[in-house]
């Protein structure tokens, strides 16, 4: 069976005590901000090597690395093979810092899109501004509901229910 196939598994067990899930979470989520904390400190050097030495480097099971590599696949340059990786599958760390900062907003993972090596790596109205832009991108914006008696929009002079309401697209 696939690493991915194994974390998620356990991640995402439905039959799983809540409580217990709740725990394992609790502790990923500490030893992903310890991941972070040592990745961002040096962002522009590409961190390389196999699922099982990155585990060791990092001081993770193989299966949190897993999980570990699945959460940053979308920021990275390149994505890993996921999918199909073993312990021996040759993965490389090597994010967009863009991609990362605006994926840890949409996460909402607080605990890390505030990491202060972020501090060092865009100054306070980058990473508002891409906060923002992360936010915003989520945001459905509902235009104005034509009424049936008004004017309609395509400029022809009729009223909307005599004009484009009725057309078939």
């Amino acid at each position: 069976m696939a690493l991915l196939e194994e974390w998620r598994k356990i991640a995402y067990n439905e039959k799983a005590n809540k409580g217990e899930l709740q725990k394992m979470w609790q502790r990923y989520f500490g030893l992903e901000k310890g991941v972070y904390e040592q990745l961002l400190v040096n962002p522009d050097e590409e961190v390389k090597g196999t699922v099982k030495e990155l585990a060791e480097k990092y001081k993770l099971s193989i299966l949190e690395m897993t999980g570990f590599l699945d959460g940053i696949n979308d920021s990275l340059k390149e994505p890993n093979p996921i999918e199909t990786m073993e312990e021996d599958t040759v993965v490389s760390l090597a994010f967009d810092k863009v991609k990362l900062y605006k994926n840890m907003v949409d996460s909402k993972a607080e605990w890390l899109y505030e990491l202060p090596m972020w501090d060092e790596i865009f100054d306070p109205e980058t990473k508002k501004a891409l906060y923002l832009e992360q936010k915003k991108s989520g945001t459905v914006i509902v235009g104005k509901k034509i009424g049936r008696n008004e004017p309609c929009p395509c400029g022809s002079g009729k009223k909307y229910k005599h004009c484009c309401m009725n057309k078939k697209s």
